[in-house]
């Protein structure tokens, strides 16, 4: 029987110091990661299956299948699930089967993390997490990790939905002293903070450039789709943006489709992807004052760093 690593146990292999330690190496690596395979499955219910394959020529492949099911909040059901399959390249053995949602839900904030490890202010101690998702926690715990942070807002539409996610940060494995707080005024929130993470499934910008001070890092993690937009023209035109990779940011990320074909954003003000920073080609953030905004979809390089991480530990 193939082993199979529960939510649990991944939560326990991969802590976000080692996580955001791998994948700086794993963006540094000969890993092929194709931009994912979606599908619309019924149309009906708008169910849609992704399909994210990755593989390194000489050491593991794998992939994630992940679908994602609107219709699932009237049944009280989770909208997304996800498998994760790892397996030997060499001989194509399956390894290991893996809990893809909490396997996603880590390395996706670990993946925020890092890109802050080189774009926020070093000094960076505020952090505004703009969305109430299951990503949130994660998301904040993972910032906290990168930088020094001390307090955390937390800003949602919902009021109850805002409430419970302080209580689900507050649950994370967070540095002493730091305090968090559900906040309603967006736009006070964003001038103040030095780090804001968004993480929603908005289709209208929340975060606008005229609110944004000068030094803040952006990390817009939602919008994964063409028609999803976090982030106002005006925030995209000041900034200096970075993606995760290129080849899929370009593809899906409405927050930087839409101002491209409108004009407000060229392409090569897109400066580098997140091997860039990782390999020392980009050096990042340059000076204190500076905008910077990291967009990320999403992408098998992490899913298989995670596996590979959690695999190693649990296959001792």
């Amino acid at each position: 029987m193939i082993p199979h690593l529960t939510a649990a146990q991944l939560r326990t292999a991969l802590p976000y110091p080692a996580l955001i330690a791998a994948l700086r190496e794993a963006f540094q690596e000969n890993i092929e990661a194709p931009t994912r395979h979606v599908h619309t499955v019924s149309e009906e219910h708008a169910t849609t299956l992704l399909l994210m394959p990755v593989w390194q020529p000489a050491g593991t492949m794998g992939v994630k299948l992940v679908t994602v099911a609107p219709a699932n909040r009237a049944k009280q059901l989770s909208t997304v699930h996800a498998i994760f399959v790892l397996f030997d390249t060499a001989t194509g053995v399956p390894i290991a089967l893996m809990d893809g949602e909490e396997l996603t839900l880590r390395r996706t904030a670990a993946a925020s993390a890092l890109a802050s490890d080189y774009l926020s202010r070093p000094d960076s101690a505020s952090l505004l997490v703009v969305g109430t998702g299951t990503l949130a926690p994660y998301l904040a715990a993972a910032h906290c990790a990168a930088r020094p942070i001390r307090s955390i807002e937390v800003w949602g539409r919902s009021q109850d939905k805002a409430e419970q996610t302080l209580e689900q940060i507050d649950a994370q494995d967070l540095p002493r002293g730091v305090t968090v707080n559900v906040v309603s005024d967006l736009e006070t929130a964003v001038r103040k903070v030095d780090i804001i993470t968004c993480a929603t499934t908005s289709t209208a910008p929340i975060v606008k450039g005229d609110w944004v001070s000068l030094g803040t890092h952006i990390d817009l993690v939602g919008g994964f789709k063409p028609d999803m937009r976090e982030a106002d023209d005006g925030l995209m035109e000041k900034a200096t943006v970075f993606v995760d990779t290129f080849a899929g940011a370009l593809a899906e990320a409405g927050d930087l489709i839409q101002p491209i074909g409108s004009g407000h954003l060229q392409r090569d003000a897109i400066v580098a992807e997140l091997a860039d920073l990782a390999a020392g080609r980009h050096t990042g953030r340059h000076h204190p004052e500076q905008i910077t905004l990291f967009k990320s979809v999403g992408t098998g390089i992490e899913d298989l760093c995670a596996a590979n991480l959690a695999w190693s530990i649990f296959s001792r």
